[in-house]
């Protein structure tokens, strides 16, 4: 019952900021209809919109156009077959979906927590590529599982994966040169998760950044 209170209060609060945004004229806009977004981050209501700052600049931390390949090379527009590479504006309407008690749906920061602390998008979680992967020293099984089954909603029977009513998860890191993502996704994929419950926002934070849009730090 508490939970089901909770749930409903933050629904009512994302509902009374959205309308509290849209009645807020910006000169900096998402796009000629869409002025701002707001969704939830940790439970508590966030408003995403572009730096109205005309003059503001990208973080130095993306600023740079060229780094060590390998490790940090361009990836291609399509990570793998049957997952979807998205922009802003399709990434946006996933966190408004999650936010609006869609169940359905997981936006995951990728990328090691030294660079989330920096700042992320609103509305993700962190699941550090590291995680994921089987060669990594932060890398276990059990742990494995617990996160398909508690929070992606995978079910295991007999050591046999069920993905039939797995979530729809969006994945993000650095940029077109980072490769925590796609090593997320890459992982997610050769365990059974299906590709096409699979999104891949390849513009990550440096692209983020260099629109102006909102982040928060944890």
């Amino acid at each position: 019952m508490w939970n089901r209170m909770q749930s409903l209060s933050a629904a009512f609060l994302l509902l009374w900021a959205s309308q509290a945004a849209m009645a807020e004229p910006l000169d900096v806009a998402i796009t000629p209809e869409l002025s701002q977004v707001t969704v939830l981050h940790q439970g508590e209501s966030v408003t995403i919109q572009r730096e109205q700052d005309q003059s503001n600049t990208i973080e130095d931390d993306y600023a740079l156009t060229s780094r060590a390949c390998p490790p940090f090379c361009v990836q291609p527009m399509q990570i793998a077959p049957g997952v979807t590479t998205i922009g802003e504006r399709e990434l946006l309407d996933f966190l408004q979906r999650q936010s609006k008690d869609d169940e359905d749906i997981v936006v995951i920061d990728s990328r090691t927590p030294d660079w989330v602390a920096k700042g992320t998008i609103p509305g993700a979680i962190n699941l550090p590529w590291t995680k994921l992967y089987p060669e990594s020293d932060s890398y276990r099984p059990l742990e494995v599982e617990s996160l398909l089954t508690d929070r992606f909603d995978v079910t295991i029977e007999d050591g046999i994966w069920n993905f039939s009513q797995a979530k729809t998860l969006v994945l993000f890191c650095n940029g077109p040169w980072c490769g925590q993502s796609p090593t997320n996704l890459r992982a997610l994929l050769n365990l059974g998760y299906p590709a096409h419950k699979l999104f891949w926002y390849r513009g990550g934070m440096q692209a983020w950044q260099s629109l102006g849009l909102t982040t928060v730090r944890p």
